[in-house]
């Protein structure tokens, strides 16, 4: 369970003819036992190796199986490819035990060369992923062994508590076809988009049988899957997948009313229609809150100086976004309860940590938040230096501060966000420049060119904060606002390092929680990213689907779904 870029948006959607709405009638659900989901931009990439958003994840997610799954209601590791696993007495090794009857979709077994080879290529240095910092033990790698075919050891330097969530996050490749294109220095460039769907063999419940950019992806059952029901039935239940990529919220709200969508997460404004719709008969679905987001909404300002120093020069902004001064200004004017009310119409909790309250161990109930005072924030400034001059506000040197604020296109309550919070800043002289830019321009500008001020964006919720490493530590490539450092830039992110590896090596659940209190509570007072609020999850679906059983953390034995057959 990596972190990932993305709004957390999740819909359903499907066929829209040329200037019409259809109904899909109830008895082609149930014929032809297709689910019709979508998603609000393109995947990123069909190499789980090398995910770093959400939409490629949840696209995959149905194509690569892991050796472990969580289970989203006691939220513990549970068998997938590894049917049961062993921990040695000292806690330094685990043996996997792989099941036998998990093939590949050309038809070859998985086996444990699959397993190292997936590790071999995660720990290989050139190839640039967000599972690496998650594995790495005291800034080494573990080592693993094939005892025979479908037997594996994971051996540690020492304890690490955090293995079995990280082999969750670890979708295994197969190597018989991706070793040599590894070994030829190729795998980056290993299935991406462009690759025809036919090409990409996983082992997962679907197989990805068409995709066409902008408009759609299709999924097939994968009829030799290893999974089966309680009698001995084959498992998916569900003939096949249709996930359209829609990123108008509009949009994809009306095709869910219109029948063509099977599964919605409605935002705020549209709850209480849906409640009344159902209600009233003309909505056959149901409504349910399955809890506050696990995943986190914030403001970023970017602290890399490979963006900002040029032939030793620094740009002002990089001054202004590491002051501690300024940062503390402008968490002083994210109106949270103006976000509540007014884009979330109430369905949504202010966000004071970087763990989700649903986090019930990890989550530090004892931060205290930044609260909305225009005025402070006015005082702190001029304290600080940063003065009016002529109605604009200006840093110690005299620059009048103005930086660019984006995020990705299509969610309104993004732009509204946004909006409120650039009005808050001009009140007090500082003029924002609003560029919304498409999802995966920005992934590019976030990953790659590093070429941002101020970003509103999401990352998905991890249950153990280790498989958050990619975001904690400054090695990592999700480390946002100054990714991928050799050394800490800072002693603060040095003290984050510290703790994720001493938290890391305890075992004892209970005793590793105080580390991670201590890390929220540093990237609370550093700032690092501005936390503004964590909506309330709801989700509508069709009455026809059953055995659909939704929790903030997943959807339970998601194999069993299928359309009732009248």
């Amino acid at each position: 369970m990596v972190r990932r870029i993305g709004p957390i948006a999740c819909c359903a959607i499907a066929l829209w003819c040329a200037g019409c709405e259809v109904r899909r009638p109830a008895n082609d659900r149930a014929r032809q036992q297709v689910l019709y989901t979508a998603i609000v931009s393109d995947p990123q990439t069909f190499n789980p190796i090398l995910i770093t958003d959400a939409y490629s994840s949840e696209i995959l997610g149905d194509v690569f199986e892991s050796l472990l799954r969580i289970n989203p209601v006691t939220v513990l590791p549970e068998p997938g490819l590894a049917e049961k696993w062993e921990i040695a007495p000292d806690q330094k090794s685990i043996t996997f035990h792989l099941r036998r009857n998990v093939r590949w979709f050309d038809g070859q077994p998985l086996t444990a060369r699959d397993v190292l080879f997936t590790l071999k290529v995660i720990y290989d240095p050139k190839v640039p992923n967000s599972l690496r910092p998650g594995l790495l033990i005291d800034g080494r790698p573990l080592t693993a062994q094939a005892l025979d075919d479908y037997t594996v050891v994971m051996r540690l330097p020492r304890p690490f508590a955090p293995l079995l969530y990280g082999m969750m996050g670890i979708q295994v490749i197969p190597a018989h076809i991706l070793e040599p294109i590894w070994k030829a220095g190729n795998f980056n460039h290993a299935w991406g988009i462009n690759t025809p769907p036919d090409r990409i063999i996983g082992d997962g419940a679907f197989k990805l049988t068409r995709y066409v950019q902008n408009q759609f992806v299709r999924l097939t059952r994968n009829g030799d899957y290893w999974m089966k029901d309680e009698h001995g039935g084959d498992l998916p239940r569900l003939h096949g997948k249709g996930v359209q990529i829609i990123p108008d919220s509009n949009a994809t709200y009306l095709r869910y009313l219109y029948g063509q969508i099977d599964i919605y997460a409605p935002r705020a404004e549209e709850v209480l229609a849906i409640r009344e719709k159902i209600k009233s008969g003309q909505l056959h679905g149901q409504l349910k809150e399955i809890g506050i987001d696990t995943g986190e909404s914030f403001f970023c300002f970017n602290r890399n100086p490979r963006h900002y120093v040029k032939n030793g020069v620094a740009d002002p902004r990089l001054n202004w976004f590491t002051d501690p001064n300024f940062l503390r200004a402008v968490a002083h004017l994210i109106d949270k309860r103006a976000i509540i009310n007014l884009v979330y119409h109430g369905l949504a909790v202010p966000a004071v940590s970087d763990i989700s309250p649903e986090n019930k161990l990890f989550y530090n109930p004892n931060l205290k938040d930044y609260d909305y005072d225009p005025k402070a924030a006015a005082e702190i400034f001029e304290s600080a230096g940063y003065h009016m001059v002529n109605g604009r506000r200006t840093d110690p040197q005299g620059h009048p501060i103005e930086f660019n604020l984006t995020t990705a296109t299509g969610r309104p309550e993004s732009d509204q966000i946004c909006a409120i919070f650039k009005q808050d800043l001009e009140n007090l002289g500082i003029k924002v420049n609003y560029q919304p830019l498409e999802f995966t321009t920005l992934v590019e500008k976030l990953d790659a060119t590093f070429d941002w001020d101020c970003v509103l964006m999401g990352l998905t919720g991890t249950i153990d904060p280790n498989e958050g490493s990619n975001f904690y530590r400054s090695s990592g490539n999700l480390h946002l606002w100054n990714p991928d450092q050799k050394q800490p830039a800072t002693p603060w992110e040095a003290e984050i390092d510290h703790l994720m590896d001493l938290g890391a090596a305890e075992m004892d659940p209970a005793k590793r929680v105080p580390y991670y209190w201590k890390i929220q509570q540093i990237l609370h007072d550093q700032l690092a990213v501005m936390l503004t609020v964590r909506r309330k999850e709801y989700v509508s679906w069709t009455d026809s689907l059953e055995f659909y059983q939704p929790k903030v953390w997943g959807t339970y034995k998601p194999e069993w779904m299928q359309f009732k057959v009248n």
